[in-house]
């Protein structure tokens, strides 16, 4: 996806018939009860897109938030993602079994490999069990997290078409080389992080105008140049007023000068982990 989009929406096609929420609640690191009470907190706060993953910890905690919250599950878009060990098609099915158990549920929105690990190779086969996933109607959607191009190019090479992936993106991490690639093969881009982890461009003129004269925080200002370039936001926040004002970013919109400014923000660093080597 590329340029802007319109004020009023609020959802991403993701696939045939799945519509993904562009603002989503991020839980990492909240575990136990933090985590349960957050979510059960943020759905009620009107959040439809709950983003979690096996090496979080707290799959178990995110799914008694749902069931507390008491929302109908086809009402929620529930996204989580699995490590390296599950990396080959029967062991993708493994992967899920065990994720909806913890959950709670009996299926999935969307299904994710949270890191290819590129040295142990078999991340091409970990997105063909996902298909099959889908195929089976196991998961709604399948993608893949912070694969660089390179990884991506390997599992199109299958004739697999990625949906969706998730990686680090904030001003100052703007990837752009990232992001022409996925507009050039129209995958999704979902922004981890979408806030940073210091916040130093939080104060920086090109967010702060905006905030001052739209009458908007200078979080939402980032969330709304997230959205309006087309990209799903997963910020995290245990906040009840900063969730609220995360989720309330679509009544307002950024003018393309003001984007550009945003834009410019970006300092050409690469993400904080290294993909070719980390992993979980």
């Amino acid at each position: 996806m590329s340029g802007t989009i319109a004020e009023t929406t609020t959802t991403t096609i993701l696939a045939p018939d799945v519509r993904m929420p562009l603002i989503g609640l991020g839980t990492w690191p909240l575990t136990g009860e933090d985590a349960a009470a957050t979510v059960n907190q943020a759905i009620n706060n009107g959040y439809r897109h709950i983003d979690t993953a096996e090496n979080y910890a707290n799959e178990a905690a995110v799914g008694e938030g749902i069931r507390r919250s008491g929302i109908d599950r086809g009402d929620l878009f529930l996204t989580t993602k699995f490590n390296t060990q599950w990396h080959s098609q029967n062991g993708v099915r493994d992967a899920f079994g065990q994720a909806v158990r913890r959950l709670g549920t009996d299926y999935l929105d969307l299904f994710l490999v949270h890191w290819p690990n590129p040295v142990q190779g078999r991340f091409v086969e970990a997105c063909e069990g996902l298909q099959q996933l889908v195929d089976d109607g196991s998961i709604r959607a399948w993608g893949v997290s912070n694969f660089k191009p390179e990884h991506l190019r390997l599992v199109q090479a299958t004739g697999l078409q990625v949906p969706l992936n998730q990686v680090q993106i904030d001003p100052e991490y703007g990837q752009p080389g990232q992001l022409a690639y996925h507009r050039q093969h129209g995958i999704i881009t979902a922004a981890y992080s979408p806030l940073g982890r210091n916040g130093v461009f939080l104060h920086h003129p090109a967010v702060t105008g905006p905030a001052r004269d739209l009458g908007r925080t200078p979080a939402q200002i980032v969330l709304r140049w997230h959205v309006q370039h087309g990209r799903v936001a997963v910020p995290k926040s245990a906040d009840y007023e900063r969730q609220r004002e995360n989720l309330d970013v679509f009544s307002f919109e950024l003018t393309p000068p003001q984007l550009d400014a945003i834009d410019a923000l970006e300092t050409g660093a690469a993400p904080r982990l290294d993909s070719d080597n980390y992993f979980h």
